[in-house]
């Protein structure tokens, strides 16, 4: 578990160019020669390791808290999905996409074990809805559809999944914590090798990834086309937090402020936990460092490309760029 450091009286984003600079510049001379390939990603899963995975583990109860409400965009994706379908969540945090169409059928993955768990939570909690809805004879909303959903601990550069098996995937803020560009470009790779291939008359699967943008010029965090793309992000984990108030129906929490979080897979502030009002956060609050690699306009559909897939279509939504992906040729994607 990565060791959080102690809070400053202001929390600004700190520059992570420097250590991306070294990291890519080792992928570089790894291309160059073989055995030190090893070596290259070594160093940046370490950096990785301190800089997110540690990071969640350490956060994940208060990080849930904030991540309950699923986006429209993304939820409606899920729901086009065709009854039956079968799904993968990679990066799934505590699972709040895995019973959006509960007539598909979600396996959900994180490499944090504590998020994990928390989804597994949600998978019960979702089986036991739809055993309720049978015994009760009603079968639910979806006429009797089985909710299904399973979660595991994975790494998104090494999916466990079989090979063009998957209907769709979706990746909502996972591959921007990659920290070169090879590395986001085959996190990209493994999700298209999840989903199925087009045949004639028949669409192959399709993969939705959501990233952070770095046009967020007009957001609370005022970053902007002229910023640096590398940052480490504060997430503030309060010691003295409100208890935590659950909305009717949702199985959630909201944020420590007991609001809920309406802004999706982001934190609420830079600072994610924001002091109450005419406070300022506790020298003794535990301060973790998120590494983001921020992804201009274009960014992103370049690396689905690289990484060999075919852009269906894209866009911008809540400071995020979006894009939806297949293997081979593009074809007409499902509105979302």
């Amino acid at each position: 578990m990565v060791a959080p450091s102690t809070a400053p009286s202001a929390l600004p984003s700190s520059s992570a160019a420097d250590a991306v600079a070294k990291l890519t510049a080792a992928a570089a001379g790894a291309a160059r020669e073989p055995e030190a390939d090893a070596d290259a990603d070594a160093d940046a899963e370490a950096y990785e390791r301190t800089h997110v995975h540690g990071v969640y583990e350490a956060i994940a109860p208060h990080f849930s808290a904030t991540r309950y409400k699923p986006w429209p965009a993304v939820s409606s994706f899920l729901q086009s999905q065709a009854p039956g379908s079968v799904g993968l969540d990679v990066g799934c945090g505590n699972g709040k996409y895995l019973g959006v169409n509960p007539e598909t059928f979600m396996v959900g993955s994180d490499r944090s074990h504590s998020l994990v768990a928390l989804a597994r939570g949600r998978c019960r909690q979702l089986q036991d809805q739809h055993g309720d809805a049978a015994a009760a004879g009603t079968g639910g909303e979806t006429g009797g559809a089985p909710a299904v959903t399973d979660v595991l601990v994975a790494d998104g550069l090494s999916l466990p999944f079989r090979e063009r098996a998957a209907d769709f995937a979706i990746c909502v803020a996972v591959v921007h914590h990659m920290s070169t560009r090879a590395r986001r470009q085959d996190a990209i790779r493994q999700l298209l090798r999840c989903v199925k291939l087009g045949e004639a008359g028949h669409a192959g699967g399709q993969v939705l990834v959501y990233v952070w943008a770095l046009e967020q010029g007009t957001s609370r965090r005022g970053w902007d086309e002229t910023g640096e793309q590398d940052l480490l992000v504060p997430w503030v984990l309060k010691s003295q937090q409100k208890k935590q108030k659950v909305p009717k129906g949702t199985g959630q929490g909201t944020s420590n402020s007991g609001t809920p979080d309406k802004s999706g897979d982001r934190p609420l502030s830079p600072t994610a936990a924001a002091p109450e009002p005419g406070t300022a956060p506790s020298h003794t609050d535990p301060v973790f460092q998120r590494y983001y690699h921020l992804y201009r306009n274009g960014e992103l559909e370049e690396d689905v490309l690289a990484a060999g897939g075919a852009v269906v279509s894209s866009g911008y939504e809540r400071d995020n760029w979006w894009v939806v992906a297949a293997n081979g040729p593009a074809h007409e994607a499902a509105e979302i």
